[in-house]
């Protein structure tokens, strides 16, 4: 009988670092001149500065301020506005009768103040008359295209993380046109931005279940903004003809008395070239020219009902 290997230890994590400021230091000094004239404008503009501050962790100057409702808009990027959960947003305001929970705001040169993080928490103030909202307002900004990475107000699902960066990836071509590549972290994944666009086109899409093949055959573009967003309409064109060719694989299979939410993911399962290869990359191109003679050729006729018991993978959006 061998001998008992003796126990491994798990490694304890070193606590990591202190770093940033102690609370005196959060308004222990004089803000830089560009606050203070971030500072008057807000009051030009009908508003009131609450206080200035620092943040604590890399001690950038801001502000707190109460800012007319109708000067502050959702940054054009974010995820479509739910009516419902405006709804229930706005009820339980108005149940608590406080507003507790402040957006972030960047002003712009015409006085709007732009939102990137709150625009149902703005929709409910609407709603129930608000006429001022509480908001902190940072002088740099980047931070309104930037915000995204942070934004964590609810679960996203594919759809809302693709309209959100896609969107993202259209306004900043126009404002700051470097590569693609150097946007990793607001754009969190390239596949995201191609099935983006394939939602504006289908807002009925089923994106979910291509999304495991897009992250192994998508990256990030060297080539700038503007030119990156044809190659992304461009394969959003394609990848939207192969669901269409999926599509009618799926009718026939429903025609065959077939019925499963998750259809189509069974489908794309059964013509993905990389499905039995664990961790391989792909060129996009050349995937969806494959899946696409596949989806051409799949025979449902073939199809027994047990195979599609014990498929698995996203039902269809």
């Amino acid at each position: 009988m061998s001998p008992a290997k003796p126990a491994r230890r798990k490694r304890t994590k070193a606590a990591p670092e202190a770093r940033g400021l102690a609370p005196p230091q959060l308004a222990g000094a004089s803000p830089p001149a560009a606050v203070g004239r971030l500072a008057e404008a807000v009051a030009t503009d009908g508003g009131v500065v609450l206080a200035a501050y620092r943040d604590p962790l890399g001690g950038h100057w801001q502000l707190l301020a109460g800012l007319p409702v109708e000067r502050v808009a959702a940054t054009p990027y974010q995820r479509d506005l739910s009516d419902a959960h405006v709804k229930r947003l706005a009820d339980a305001i108005h149940r608590l009768d406080r507003f507790l929970d402040p957006v972030i705001a960047v002003r712009t040169a015409d006085g709007t103040y732009w939102s990137p993080n709150g625009s149902h928490r703005l929709a409910a103030l609407r709603a129930l008359g608000a006429r001022s909202i509480v908001a902190l307002v940072v002088p740099d900004p980047a931070v309104a295209h930037r915000i995204l990475a942070l934004n964590t107000e609810k679960a996203h699902n594919v759809r809302e993380r693709a309209l959100e960066v896609s969107r993202l990836e259209r306004g900043l071509a126009e404002l700051d046109d470097r590569p693609e590549r150097e946007f990793e972290t607001e754009f969190e994944e390239p596949a995201l931005l191609t099935l983006g666009l394939c939602y504006q086109q289908n807002g009925r899409f089923a994106g979910g279940v291509y999304h495991s093949v897009l992250k192994r055959i998508e990256s990030f573009l060297a080539v700038r903004l503007s030119n990156a967003l044809e190659v992304r309409r461009a394969r959003a064109a394609r990848l939207l003809a192969l669901d269409a060719a999926v599509d009618q694989v799926v009718a026939a299979l429903k025609a065959r008395g077939f019925q499963s939410p998750y259809l189509k993911a069974f489908v794309v399962a059964r013509i993905n070239p990389l499905r039995f290869k664990r961790g391989a990359k792909a060129e996009f191109d050349d995937t969806v020219e494959a899946m696409q003679a596949a989806a051409r050729k799949f025979d449902t006729g073939k199809i027994r009902a047990d195979q599609l018991a014990g498929a698995a993978g996203p039902p269809e959006d």
